[in-house]
């Protein structure tokens, strides 16, 4: 109680938090509808400012590998990396994306394939569908997460700040009052966007891991029941690792994850239409690299209604959803990066995931266009009804459905659980003055309010008002993350190099 009254941050941030939690708990259409409102008046304004801001940290992260501060370590002289670089690789990868590659493997793609053909020719709507996926969770997320990352990972190896979203601002700028409101606001905030976009991940795991369920045992109408009972017991198995360190347990975990994760990759690839597939994968290819750069600075600005609406609840809010993540992705990344150079850093934070990512939508994007434009199947009128219920649908036409549906529940939960534990830990280091080691009442407190702000979000019962609730708590990020490069570029000007 004693460390709760003398951490104002601490007790402020769970005031917001929990009282957000409380008013989606009570009233949860009331707290959806205000927040698709204010987001939707945000978005009218500030798309450009959105678009043109993700465009540009990709063209920083993109100048400062390939110049002469790429082969800065992140750490003192001799430092040297902590993890393997595959379990490095797993580990961002886990916490960065995770359970939503399961969830939208297959139903994006072909969401998008919908909205487009209502307006174009079906080949080139898939063709956009795949690009516009890619688009989502490619570079420029990579790049979001990488910048907010290299700045945490430079300030605190090199300078030796502490971890918090606000330490880079006053190293730069000083330590005079309004900067020292600036930044501990910052830190704030980025609490608020953390613990809203984790919530969402926690809804999304459960309605995917329900839906798993319900194929695996041929479940017709479960109902709340059983989304109630996985809720529980996903509650129950991430709060005890809180009390305990599990540095490389989250490695383990996210390893075992990231395994299921590519062995299903490569089972759909081998049994499926082998061929199709592989023609889809070099077509998105090709697509992305030839328009992802341009893509980041398209608005929409000139088509109708239906144009809008789709770019602001797609493309808008992806780019904000990953803004909400990434002050928990950049610290996380950052503390299992120490010994590598920035080059490295930028070049397997932002490549790697993006190729895998690319890979993933391509086979299970391709699987579902193959199902949607070969068969009969009605896998275009399940992703209009039921979205979480697509990758076991997928799966369920395939050999050995009963082993396949339950790696992916069982991923979903690793996932889940890895992504909540890490969190509450960055949440509890944030909230009490970047203490490397918060106590366990602390990340409890905050597993407790992870727990409850997902709850709201199942309430919801809408993956559209999910989006809306996380991009609301994330958009004032943006701008954090700008302030974050021009202090990193000013640091990287005072060690002596030309900016």
């Amino acid at each position: 109680m004693t460390e709760l009254k003398e951490n104002a941050l601490l007790v402020i941030a769970l005031l917001i938090t929990g009282g957000i939690a409380a008013w989606g708990i009570l009233d949860t259409a009331a707290l959806a509808a205000t927040a698709a409102s204010m987001i939707e008046a945000q978005f009218a304004s500030r798309a450009w400012f959105i678009m043109l801001s993700v465009s540009f940290m990709l063209v920083v992260c993109t100048w400062i590998a390939f110049s002469r501060h790429g082969s800065l370590v992140l750490g003192k002289e001799g430092d040297k990396p902590e993890f393997s670089t595959v379990s490095w690789l797993s580990m961002l990868f886990a916490a960065g994306m995770g359970v939503g590659l399961l969830y939208w493997g297959t139903a994006e793609p072909l969401t998008h394939f919908l909205a487009i053909s209502k307006s174009n020719v079906l080949d080139n709507a898939a063709n956009g569908a795949l690009f516009l996926t890619n688009f989502h969770w490619g570079l420029h997320a990579w790049a979001i997460y990488a910048l907010t990352g290299l700045v945490m990972a430079y300030f605190s190896f090199r300078l030796d700040c502490s971890y918090l979203v606000g330490a880079p601002i006053e190293k730069v700028f000083g330590h005079g009052h309004l900067v020292t409101s600036i930044a501990w606001l910052c830190n704030l905030l980025a609490i608020v966007a953390i613990a809203i976009g984790l919530g969402g991940s926690v809804a999304m795991g459960v309605f995917q891991i329900k839906d798993g369920i319900d194929v695996l045992f041929g479940l017709q109408d479960s109902g709340a029941w059983l989304t109630g009972t996985i809720f529980v017991v996903l509650c129950l198995s991430f709060l005890p690792p809180l009390v305990m360190d599990l540095a490389r347990g989250m490695a383990v975990l996210s390893n075992a994850a990231m395994a299921i994760a590519g062995g299903l990759l490569v089972f759909i690839l081998l049994a499926g239409p082998t061929h199709f597939i592989m023609g889809g994968v070099v077509e998105a290819v090709g697509e992305y690299v030839g328009g992802a750069f341009v893509h980041g600075f398209r608005t929409l600005t000139f088509m109708d209604k239906f144009a809008e609406n789709w770019f602001h609840s797609w493309t808008l809010t992806y780019m904000v959803w990953w803004l909400a993540w990434a002050p928990f992705v950049g610290v996380f990344i950052a503390r299992i990066s120490k010994g590598r150079t920035i080059r490295e850093f930028i070049l397997g934070v932002v490549l790697v995931p993006t190729a895998f990512s690319i890979l993933w939508f391509g086979v299970f994007g391709s699987v579902g266009f193959y199902a949607a434009l070969r068969t009969d199947l009605p896998i275009l009128q399940l992703v209009e009804d039921q979205p979480s219920a697509v990758t076991f649908f997928v799966l369920n036409q395939f050999p050995m459905p009963s082993l396949t549906i339950s790696a992916v529940v069982a991923a979903a939960a690793l996932f889940i659980i890895t992504s909540v534990v890490s969190a509450a830990f960055v949440l509890g280091m944030f909230s009490t003055g970047g203490n490397l080691n918060p106590s366990s009442r602390v990340k409890l407190s905050w597993g407790v309010v992870l727990a409850a702000l997902g709850l709201v979000m199942i309430l919801s019962g809408s993956i559209g008002a999910i989006k809306s609730i996380i991009a609301l708590g994330a958009l004032p990020f943006v701008f954090i993350v700008l302030l974050l490069v021009v202090c990193l570029l000013k640091a990287l000007k005072a060690e002596g190099e030309p900016v």
